[in-house]
């Protein structure tokens, strides 16, 4: 018989002020890391921003990002600072929530979730990699290719990007990748609990298909190229998705072949003597 990790159980007043421990915890450790990360603000989003810098700079023009309110600046550093807190702080966030559930859960339940929550922040870090060294690029010429000159006394069209602006685009996109990239632990999980089944994802593949570009076209600019970039890996997570399903219920089969076995080999030891011996 299997047992709890805790052989006793804490009051539901134990629960909640553990709950409040954690939360606090992981509220100072928020605060902390986003002074951290205002204070280099600046080095972070040139980080950001050096993407449209290398393809204005390949175009040959101006090297500049604008703000038409006084306020403006000041409240972009501030919101890098907070998503980049988002993104630091991550580890430690999961951490508290690891050690506020792990004492509840079983032996076996704690080695089957233990390798969802490190490849949570994984899976989201790669989104946002992609997002960040293959989109941008792409995606900044793009838009950058609808510049024109004034030629026949006609008017230019010149970008003059500003700073919040940019800063809301790129962590939207990466945000969105980073989220569309956490597929294959969200469909794993449903597998895992007996939600979902790998069949029934085959079968409703091509559903899979049409909200991948509903979603981008959603959560992406409207351009095909981001749009594109990234349906075509959430296509290809939902696949590795449907493998990872189909590898639990290998898992699962397995063991209760296992558990059979065992079974029924436990009831031929509980036979008597004269039943089991067949030779007599």
């Amino acid at each position: 018989m299997i047992e709890p990790v805790e052989e006793t159980k804490m009051p539901i007043m134990e629960h909640l002020i553990e709950l409040r421990s954690r939360l606090l915890r992981s509220f100072v450790a928020f605060i902390l890391v986003f002074f951290v990360c205002y204070y280099f603000a600046p080095h972070i989003y040139q980080f950001l921003v050096q993407p449209l810098a290398d393809v204005v700079h390949k175009q040959g023009g101006s090297q500049r990002l604008i703000y038409t309110a006084l306020h403006e600046a000041f409240f972009t550093y501030i919101k890098v600072g907070f998503f980049a807190a988002l993104f630091l702080g991550f580890p430690l966030f999961a951490m508290e929530f690891w050690k506020f559930v792990a004492p509840g859960l079983y032996k076996h339940e704690r080695r089957a979730f233990l390798p969802f929550l490190v490849a949570t922040p994984i899976l989201f870090f790669l989104g946002g990699a992609m997002a960040y060294y293959f989109v941008f690029p792409m995606a900044w010429k793009f838009f950058l290719g609808f510049q024109t000159a004034g030629v026949d006394g006609g008017m230019a069209i010149q970008l003059e990007a500003k700073v919040n602006e940019y800063l809301s685009l790129v962590m939207g996109l990466i945000f969105a990748f980073g989220l569309c990239f956490e597929l294959p632990v969200v469909m794993t999980l449903l597998a895992r609990v007996g939600m979902i089944t790998s069949k029934g994802m085959r079968e409703k593949r091509k559903y899979a298909i049409v909200f991948a570009f509903i979603a981008a076209a959603i959560l992406t600019p409207p351009d095909v190229i981001s749009q594109v970039m990234l349906a075509v890996p959430t296509m290809l997570l939902y696949e590795i998705s449907i493998l990872s399903a189909q590898l639990i219920e290998r898992k699962r089969d397995e063991e209760g072949d296992a558990a059979g076995e065992a079974s029924t080999a436990d009831d031929l030891d509980d036979l008597p003597p004269e039943e089991t011996d067949f030779n007599k």
